[in-house]
């Protein structure tokens, strides 16, 4: 029997991951969506071979196996306590709200839910978790972002820097992933889930810069551990929906979704 999945959010992420699982991926059937204007969300449907239920944020647990949420940061616990308490498989892909949030770890095992972070726009994730089963001295990443990918972040507005009238490339932010995460909640999905992989929010080290050089949302990351010296960079081309998302990031959740039901899974 297929597993049901909603989306929360049919935005850059929710809506490319809708059309991809309406148009069949063995083991899995989209079964609900969530969405602040439900005219807009039917209309986003209308050409879906099996249409989705159309529900609250709160209410795909209800009907779903698998709860993705792809909505914006500050309806995250509105979809996580939720998927949680009802026991469900819990996909986020705004992973940097869960590390204030961590409590919903524990609630997760008291209810027996799972909540699994996608790799999403980072790459070598599988290297950084076998690397954190020994000794660590030392994670960081660098992300490089065009200074419109970065505009409304509560951390730039707070010290009143303006991006739009950046020309050359500029450190906007330098510190620890915990307050990364918060300063920058809808830019470093990636650097919470390299810190969730690795050594943990507070010794993964982030720089950001707003660079009007590039053109893709780039991450750098670098590991210095006991098993291995690890120096990784990926460029993610930014979606046109929405230029701080990356057009893999819908492709990464619907290959985590893939790996939930399928016979031969690859990476650990």
């Amino acid at each position: 029997m297929a597993l049901k999945v909603g989306i929360a959010g049919l935005g850059a992420i929710g809506l490319h991951l809708a059309k991809a699982l309406d148009q069949g991926v063995e083991g899995l059937e989209l079964a609900a969506v969530a969405a602040r204007d439900h005219a807009k969300a039917a209309a986003n449907l209308a050409g879906f071979t099996r249409k989705p239920a159309i529900t609250s944020l709160a209410g795909l647990a209800d009907v779903a196996d698998i709860v993705v949420e792809a909505a914006p940061a500050a309806v995250f616990e509105e979809v996580a306590t939720a998927a949680v308490a009802k026991g469900r498989i819990f996909v986020p892909s705004s992973c940097g709200a869960l590390l204030p949030r961590m409590h919903l770890i524990e609630a997760a095992k008291r209810s027996g839910a799972r909540i699994i972070v996608p790799t999403g726009a980072l790459l070598g994730l599988d290297a950084v978790r076998a690397a954190a089963e020994g000794d660590v001295e030392s994670v960081t990443i660098e992300t490089r972002k065009p200074p419109r990918g970065l505009v409304g972040a509560p951390y730039l507005e707070k010290h009143k820097i303006d991006v739009t009238v950046i020309t050359t490339k500029t450190l906007v932010f330098k510190g620890n992933a915990f307050d990364a995460a918060q300063g920058f909640p809808a830019n470093v999905n990636v650097a919470a889930a390299l810190a969730l992989a690795g050594i943990g929010p507070e010794r993964t080290m982030v720089e950001i810069w707003a660079d009007p050089e590039v053109t893709r949302n780039t991450h750098t990351i670098r590991v210095e551990a006991a098993a291995a010296r690890l120096t990784m960079t990926i460029e993610n081309v930014p979606s046109e929906e929405n230029p701080r998302t990356g057009k893999i990031t819908p492709l990464s959740i619907l290959a985590c979704l893939r790996g939930l039901t399928s016979t031969l899974k690859v990476g650990s």
